[in-house]
């Protein structure tokens, strides 16, 4: 196991760094600088003075190297003006390059500063990252149950009018998109249209106070067209498993049906649904873009939204290593969850 997770951790390491090199190329192309040099100074900068505020901030310096910057491992660029005052990435106003450290990057702590929100990226990545983590948590714990509940009976009753039913749900979840039924939700449960206002259409207040009235929608929104998914996956699993030799066996030998479904069959049929499941956290993370936008909820897609819209350079670059960093580790948990779900599963 040792073994294993040294050398997932080299890959996975490797995966983040050519992952980060991609969006950093991507975001650092020409005409973002020149809507970064714009936005900082003003939108009727010549192409000279475009040309010169990217030099004197340290834009015009080999790709390699800024990225090495960014990630720390480089000393950060510096430059003393005509008049004798000092400038440079790890160089604070109030600080001489002397006195300033030389290295500045993701590996130092150091995610930079937010051209839109005017403070340092870490704060706001703290911030936004619990809001978020609050709404998967919700998601998660309404659509991974259900999912697994309406999996297992449709397994279990396979052919059956029962399983038809809970398969034509599945699927009418699964091809309904997060942002149709947030709308659907809106108009049916918090608009004066239908006049059942039981929820509220924003979630606004649910950053600061969690109510059944203000979280309700965005988390059934979400858990909603995961459940179809998931159960999907669940229901085929537990399908093969039941015509198993061995749960024939435990059959003949006299157990109940609901001590074979627990005991025998459940446990090698979730590994399936668990894969899906940790893919979905991922998901979540990206896929609440949309409906945080839609509900007004400033967690991090919310941000990742802005950090877009405004071209914020740092901001966007923050976001995406979040974004890998937790794909990488669900990953990493799905592979080491395999062998405790099924003991014939070793890592090698």
């Amino acid at each position: 196991m040792i073994s294993f997770l040294i050398k997932r951790s080299g890959v996975m390491l490797l995966t983040a760094l050519c992952l980060t090199f991609v969006v950093f190329f991507l975001t650092n192309l020409e005409p973002n600088l020149e809507k970064l040099t714009k936005s900082e100074g003003n939108m009727r900068m010549t192409d000279e003075q475009v040309q010169s505020w990217l030099q004197n901030n340290g834009y015009r310096q080999p790709l390699l190297k800024r990225y090495g910057e960014w990630l720390g491992v480089a000393p950060g660029w510096t430059r003393t003006a005509d008049d004798g005052k000092e400038f440079g990435r790890c160089v604070k106003p109030d600080e001489s390059i002397a006195q300033s450290p030389r290295f500045c990057g993701l590996v130092q702590g150091e995610w930079g500063r937010s051209l839109v929100f005017r403070t340092d990226i870490s704060g706001i990545i703290k911030e936004k990252l619990t809001l978020t983590g609050k709404l998967m948590l919700g998601v998660l714990l309404v659509m991974a149950p259900a999912a697994l509940i309406i999996g297992v009976i449709a397994g279990m009753r396979e052919g059956t009018k029962t399983d038809r039913t809970l398969s034509a749900f599945s699927i009418l979840t699964t091809s309904t998109p997060e942002y149709v039924s947030g709308v659907i939700f809106i108009v049916l449960f918090s608009s004066k249209l239908v006049g059942l206002r039981w929820f509220k259409g924003t979630a606004t207040s649910a950053m600061e106070n969690i109510t059944f009235e203000n979280f309700t929608l965005p988390v059934m929104a979400l858990a909603l067209y995961g459940v179809g998914y998931i159960a999907r996956m669940t229901r085929a699993s537990m399908a093969e498993v039941m015509t198993e030799q061995y749960i024939r066996t435990a059959r003949l030998k006299g157990l109940s049906f609901g001590s074979v479904v627990i005991k025998h069959a459940l446990r090698n049929a979730l590994i399936a649904p668990f894969t899906v499941i940790m893919l979905q956290i991922p998901w979540l993370l990206t896929g609440v873009v949309i409906i945080e936008t839609l509900f007004n909820y400033k967690g991090f897609g919310w941000t990742l939204v802005a950090a877009v819209g405004n071209n914020d350079i740092e901001l966007l670059l923050a976001c995406s290593v979040v974004a890998v960093f937790v794909v990488l580790i669900t990953q990493l948990i799905s592979d080491i969850s395999y062998v405790y779900l099924n003991p014939r599963i070793r890592v090698s």
